[in-house]
């Protein structure tokens, strides 16, 4: 696992790979195609504005955010904010817990 400033160590997705390929009997490839229809398969879920949730890890869902003015920081310009759509990540009670062990 690599490094990271804030955390100890940070997991990608090769290394999610190379976790399901020690778990199971799948080759590289494989494990490849089943983590990136996973990743795939939830992007397009929350795209359509679904609700992806994995009970016990987290759930995900979009966030709808009406437009609003704001200001640029550097000017005190009053600046129009458009409309916009956020994904947004809940952590599952067990994780929680796993997480605070």
């Amino acid at each position: 696992m690599k490094k990271n400033y804030l955390l100890e160590e940070i997991m990608n997705k090769l290394e999610l790979i190379s976790a399901l390929r020690e778990k199971t009997d799948l080759s590289k490839p494989e494990a490849s195609t089943v983590v990136e229809l996973f990743v795939d398969n939830m992007a397009d879920a929350l795209a359509r504005g679904d609700r992806v949730e994995i009970r016990g890890l987290c759930s995900f869902s979009v966030k709808k955010y009406k437009s609003y003015t704001g200001r640029n920081p550097k000017t005190g310009e009053e600046v129009t904010i458009k409309t916009k759509k956020l994904p947004f990540f809940k952590a599952g009670k067990e994780l929680k817990l796993r997480v605070n062990r």
